[in-house]
């Protein structure tokens, strides 16, 4: 190999999209292609292909035992490749990705794995043009600083790579924090442009979620009461949220809901319902639901996540055992709604005691 293609980025290149399709084809086919991310320069290589891994290792003087952290273009890819990730990971991967995080896990070989998503969408283009991992590391030969621009990336690089796009200085010039998960403890491995007090801050912070039918009425009532709770007693660890798992577009809390919370002074006109997703209960600590359908919603969703999911009326003081479903106010008047209001509302005292 002894020519570089070099492409200059900008947007009309950019938004025809031949380069991109240019740089994935030939990385398919075992090549090399230096890619601009987020934090520095990286050369690219298919992550399932071992000439290319092997090629890649010899281009940067690099022990061949040393192992690269991959690239990825969505969140949804962690699962493919890694097993067991914790709720510390998922909390992680939602504050910070995409960007400049690298997270070490666990592989169903018994092996580990680094992975990142970088906020770089060229590079994220790339990679799902490729339709599979890229090992990216700094486009540097061992040793030498990571480039921050282009000229630093293809200075030792050029003839040794086959493709090579160039678009300018990257945003941070700062590698990226790399946060080993594989042993149950969270230990930051490097220091990068995320400091390790932001990691500890994000993990630091609890995650309840409440979840109901339409996201209208039960878990916005409770959503709103931890929220005033928590900010009576100048609380800021934990962070609320509410879903349903059905799901009618732009619907807002009803009318009734405002009417009960307005008496406790807060406002949900603002409110927007939403749909549960599996990243919402991959990161949350506790999940508060109002049935037993929602339970097993929940579950059905995220098996892993049985162990943290609980019916909101086993908190409360008014208690039936033979029922523990706050049912639902749709439909029904005032008083139904004033009677479940009351029922969330000291069920969500006993909560906020235990977060």
């Amino acid at each position: 190999m002894n020519f570089t293609k070099v492409v200059k980025f900008d947007q009309s290149s950019f938004n025809n999209n031949e380069f991109l399709k240019e740089a994935a084809g030939i990385l398919m086919h075992g090549g090399l292609v230096i890619i601009p991310t987020e934090t520095v320069y990286g050369v690219a290589a298919n992550a399932f292909n071992q000439k290319a891994i092997a090629l890649l290792n010899k281009i940067k003087n690099r022990p061949a035992n040393k192992p690269f952290s991959f690239i990825i273009d969505d969140k949804s890819r962690v699962e493919d490749l890694a097993v067991g990730v914790p709720v510390s990971g998922y909390k992680l991967i939602s504050k910070f990705w995409p960007g400049p995080l690298t997270i070490i896990l666990n592989t169903s070989n018994g092996g580990n794995i680094g992975l990142r998503m970088p906020d770089n969408e060229v590079a994220l283009r790339i990679t799902a043009l490729c339709g599979v991992p890229l090992a990216c590391p700094s486009a540097n030969l061992s040793g030498k600083p990571a480039p921050v621009n282009f000229g630093e990336a293809i200075k030792d690089l050029d003839g040794l790579v086959d493709f090579a796009i160039d678009a300018g200085p990257v945003k941070l010039g700062v590698e990226s924090t790399v946060v080993d998960l594989t042993s149950g403890q969270v230990r930051v491995l490097r220091e990068g442009a995320i400091k390790a007090s932001e990691i500890d801050a994000a993990l630091k912070k609890k995650i309840v979620l409440f979840v109901c039918t339409g996201n209208s009425c039960r878990s916005v009532m409770a959503e709103a009461l931890l929220q005033k709770k928590l900010k009576d007693r100048g609380r800021d660890d934990v962070e609320v949220l509410s879903a349903g798992i059905m799901h009618a577009a732009g619907m807002g809390a009803t009318d009734a809901t405002k009417r009960v919370l307005a008496q406790e002074g807060i406002d949900v006109t603002t409110h927007v319902s939403q749909k549960i997703t599996k990243d919402m209960i991959k990161k949350s600590d506790l999940i508060l639901v109002m049935e037993k359908i929602h339970e097993d919603k929940v579950v059905q969703l995220v098996p892993a996540a049985k162990n943290r999911v609980f019916l909101l009326k086993e908190f409360a003081k008014i208690n039936d055992n033979n029922n523990m479903d706050i049912s639902d106010p749709i439909g029904q008047g005032d008083d139904f709604y004033e009677n479940t209001f009351l029922l969330i509302k000291d069920a969500t005292e006993r909560v906020i005691n235990l977060i």
